[in-house]
């Protein structure tokens, strides 16, 4: 156990479970140099508590990563709930999750992710103040769409010499509320859509209402694209996928989309421009984080707008150093964290 927090140089690992409740929920700390650990809460079924364990691992030294290149004052956390087989009540389970994080004394702030809602942080709320992205704060996912809009944009203009969008072919990979929301942004701007979803009714969605054309979930990483769009689940990169790409950038909401580091060097070398994913999706961390700060909605949106520019800055870097955005993208945030 402490060999793996070493490796991700987490400053703390915390679990707790409440039978009453079937709560089982682990809370990693990776880094609170900035300020008070943020980061989602995911509840999923998992294989083994240690598939779980390293999950949050790997998703909290993201979130120290997305804060500090986002200019926030905010460390990286991330919480998973292990998902019960059967729960009696689950407002009562994340009513436990929220007296579990009261007793870390602000060090963390939960907010929704892959799993959890609006509601259940209402739950959480009823126990302790550390969580955003309540009913009343709203959904962080349209913020997330709109950051990953602007750093398409950026993208286009590295890779392909323009920021208008007119008449790209973009593939998107995952309709869920950020997939979509970027979708119809998209749609607006004039590309040309193609789409895949493990949710039939949401690829019918997306061909009637944007005219996108349905691709099948298997195909589309090797269909010929402008700019490929990940926006599901991690890992979609790896040393099987990665060859059969047909883009010339990546540029997408999915965090994690590198199964390991060296595939941004094999994105590299094969002249696909890739946007760090931690970077390009960081619009919902911005818009929780400034909201529950009490920031205006004004000051929310010209901090969204520094994405693209944080970009355009690390695809000049990668490209005066012939390196990988990943590397260079790594390198700034390492140097803010730890000197």
């Amino acid at each position: 156990m402490f060999a793996m927090m070493e490796a991700a140089r987490l400053e703390a690992l915390h679990l707790t479970q409440d039978p009453d409740t079937g709560l089982k929920a682990i809370i990693a700390i990776h880094n609170t140099r900035l300020g008070p650990a943020l980061g989602g809460c995911r509840y999923l079924v998992y294989p083994d508590e240690q598939s779980a364990i390293r999950d949050a691992a790997r998703l909290a030294q993201g979130m120290s990563y997305k804060a500090a290149l986002a200019g926030l004052q905010q460390g990286g956390g991330k919480a998973v709930i292990i998902r019960p087989a059967h729960v009696d009540n689950r407002a009562a389970l994340f009513e436990a999750f929220g007296r579990f994080i009261e007793t870390l004394n602000g060090r963390y702030i939960t907010a929704v992710d892959s799993g959890t809602s609006s509601a259940d942080m209402d739950c959480i709320a009823q126990h302790t103040q550390h969580v955003t992205s309540t009913t009343e704060e709203g959904d962080p996912s349209p913020h997330t769409a709109m950051g990953v809009f602007a750093g398409i944009r950026a993208t286009a203009m590295a890779r392909l010499g323009s920021a208008d969008l007119q008449g790209l072919r973009v593939a998107i990979q995952g309709l869920g509320n950020v997939g979509y929301a970027l979708a119809e942004q998209l749609h607006a701007a004039g590309v040309e859509l193609l789409v895949s979803d493990l949710d039939r009714g949401r690829v019918q969605l997306a061909v009637e209402q944007l005219g996108a054309h349905a691709v099948a979930s298997a195909a589309l990483l090797a269909t010929p694209c402008d700019i490929l769009v990940p926006c599901g689940l991690g890992g979609v990169l790896n040393g099987e996928t990665v060859g059969q790409l047909r883009c010339s950038a990546v540029a997408g909401a999915a965090n994690n989309q590198l199964a390991s580091a060296d595939i941004a060097d094999t994105l590299q070398a094969r002249g696909i421009l890739y946007a760090p994913d931690y970077v390009i999706n960081a619009g919902g961390l911005i818009y929780v984080a400034l909201r529950h700060r009490g920031e205006s909605p004004v000051a929310i949106t010209a901090h969204l707008q520094q994405i693209s520019l944080r970009l355009t800055e690390i695809y000049a870097h990668a490209q005066a150093d012939k390196g990988s955005p990943a590397r260079v993208a790594d390198a700034l945030a390492e140097r803010l964290l730890y000197g």
